[in-house]
């Protein structure tokens, strides 16, 4: 009788035994394999004659861009806020109650009679603007990478500055004696009346002229790119460069073609370079004017200047570079004569950089009258001129909804060297001097919470209430421009402040500090000047040049933390009369 079929149960797990039996003799053989030399002959290099064929990329959908038509980004609102309601703010009786520095009453200065001496000079100033990154936006196009003669924009295209960046931002005016000031003005196209200045300081920051920020010359104009073109300064050839960035519609110079020629490839134009008179159009419409002017410039030995955007408190990124420092020693014209100033923006850098370069023209045009200038030396007092300067200045600009801070420094010396340095001010950017170890606040406080000003403000009959702390959102009271709130609350002013004059001797140990608020919402004017005196003993007095105090205070703030634009200037006295310049 033959025996009963075995189960399927144990037939099914029968199988799955011999399979996995099987399957490990497969793999105990394949790793033996891999030891013995199967390892190196895979890894073992191709025959020479052995060559990859090449593989295209045939999508041509990558090529189009992504959402092309977009609404062009609104610029930022010059609109001030008004108070808060419910801000918890108190009425300074002291800057040191909310901030770092004391507002000291300024000592009596003795008055000295002054004699001219013969010198030359230039002027510098410091353009910082924010240093943004390359991004990607909405409206960006992604394309295929073609094998092409025209160089990689990341790689041909990059920054030229003639000094690398520094890690902090900071700008050194001594790098270079050659200067070259641009400027960019749209003379046609929706955009009319816009414009851009910058210099040839080291390292110098490309203008990026598109239709969307973070350009530098946003142009509102449906045929200009959100990234359409970019103007930099080439150390090498001095001179100055556009490069078309890939834009839809092209870039002319002069009605010729500078862009790629695949125009809307996407591929960066060769750079061309420009020249005073230029005409740059951007698509059809929009027509840029090209404005240059040369100088040969020097910055005198004891004078330093730094300057940082820094980074704000809730974005986290460079901030929007408003602050411009001035310096120029001696003035052209009247040589006897050095002026040194900051000049903070808000709204916008267009009043600062207006008056950046009006005042120190009035300066020069009521110095250059001879009476006014011998009257100047003969009583050792140049209040009258700092004053008519300041008021010429304000009837000059036309900025309605754009204001800026100003602190300016004079100096002038006599025929045996000894110096007298006279201050004027609008806002809270500020000035301190130290001679032989003597504290002098060169700078009174114009913001709306400081003592000094509720009772100017007081003295207009319409005084503040308890706790406000600013006038139609604005916490200054005193400042360039703003027309437009001059005219709807009178108690906003441009009338300056003006020190006593100075007197430095050659037997005297001199310096001053100029700065924006920026340092010193984090550093006392005291403890400012201690640190510049910290610095001398441990460097032996004078080892550290006037660029190094400058930065060490500039990243002091730094280390502070402060959140504002920050620019620095420092004189050193002792040695800015030993300049060829000044000793002649």
């Amino acid at each position: 009788m033959a025996a009963p079929p075995a189960p399927p149960l144990l037939l099914a797990a029968a199988a799955a035994i011999a399979s996995l039996v099987i399957l490990f003799l497969v793999v105990f053989a394949c790793r033996r394999w891999w030891r013995l030399g199967g390892r190196r002959a895979v890894e073992a290099p191709p025959p020479a004659d052995a060559v990859a064929a090449p593989v295209a990329c045939q999508n041509e959908d990558l090529n189009r861009p992504l959402l092309e038509n977009l609404d062009d980004r609104s610029s930022q609102s010059n609109n001030f806020p008004g108070n808060v309601a419910g801000e918890s703010s108190k009425v300074q009786t002291n800057r040191s109650n909310t901030s770092p520095r004391s507002h000291g009453i300024s000592d009596s200065v003795r008055v000295y009679p002054a004699e001219s001496c013969t010198t030359q000079g230039e002027t510098h100033v410091i353009d910082v603007t924010n240093d943004t990154s390359e991004e990607f936006h909405l409206g960006s196009t992604l394309k295929c990478t073609k094998h092409t003669n025209w160089s990689r924009p990341d790689q041909k295209h990059k920054r030229r500055v003639s000094g690398e960046d520094n890690h902090n931002g900071s700008i050194s005016l001594k790098d270079n004696t050659y200067r070259s000031n641009l400027d960019i003005d749209v003379i046609s196209g929706p955009s009319h009346g816009v414009s851009c200045s910058r210099q040839s300081t080291s390292p110098t920051v490309p203008i990026t002229l598109g239709r969307v920020p973070p350009s530098d010359l946003v142009l509102k104009d449906s045929e200009v790119s959100g990234k359409h073109a970019q103007i930099s300064w080439n150390a090498k050839t001095l001179k100055w460069e556009i490069v078309d960035m890939g834009s839809l519609n092209g870039t002319f110079l002069n009605s010729r073609a500078v862009h790629h020629p695949n125009v809307g490839s996407r591929h960066w134009g060769e750079p061309a370079e420009l020249a005073d008179g230029d005409i740059i159009t951007l698509g059809s419409s929009s027509k840029l004017s090209v404005q240059i002017s040369l100088q040969n410039q020097r910055v005198p030995a004891g004078i330093g200047m730094a300057s940082d955007p820094m980074v704000g408190r809730r974005s986290g990124k460079k901030l929007v570079m408003e602050d411009i420092s001035f310096c120029q020693c001696p003035l052209q014209g009247v040589e006897q004569f050095g002026l040194f100033g900051i000049f903070d923006g808000h709204g916008g850098d267009g009043a600062a950089r207006a008056v950046s370069k009006i005042l120190p023209e009035n300066v020069v045009t009521l110095l250059s009258h001879h009476e006014t200038k011998e009257k100047v030396l003969s009583y050792s007092d140049a209040s009258d001129v700092l004053r008519y300067a300041f008021n010429m200045t304000e009837a000059a600009i036309d900025h309605e909804y754009e204001g800026c801070t100003a602190t300016v420094l004079l100096i002038w010396f006599d025929q045996n060297k000894d110096c007298f340095a006279q201050c004027a001010n609008l806002g809270d950017s500020a000035c301190v001097m130290s001679v032989n170890g003597k504290m002098i606040e060169m700078t009174e406080d114009h913001r709306v919470a400081s003592v000094t000003e509720r009772a100017r403000i007081a003295r207009t009959g319409q005084a503040l209430k308890a706790g406000e702390v600013r006038l139609n959102g604005l916490n200054l009271a005193r400042m360039f421009g703003d027309k437009f709130l001059k005219e709807q609350d009178s108690r906003f002013s441009s009338e300056p402040y003006v020190s006593q004059a100075v007197h430095i001797t050659k037997a005297c140990t001199a310096f001053a500090v100029i700065a924006s608020d920026g340092l010193w919402d984090v550093i006392s004017t005291k403890r400012a000047v201690q640190l510049i005196v910290e610095g001398r003993e441990r460097n032996n007095v004078d080892s550290a040049s006037a660029d190094e105090v400058a930065n060490r205070i500039l990243s002091e703030a730094r280390n502070l933390r402060t959140k504002d634009n920050t620019s620095v200037i420092f004189v050193d006295f002792d040695i800015l009369r030993t300049d060829h310049c000044i000793a002649k």
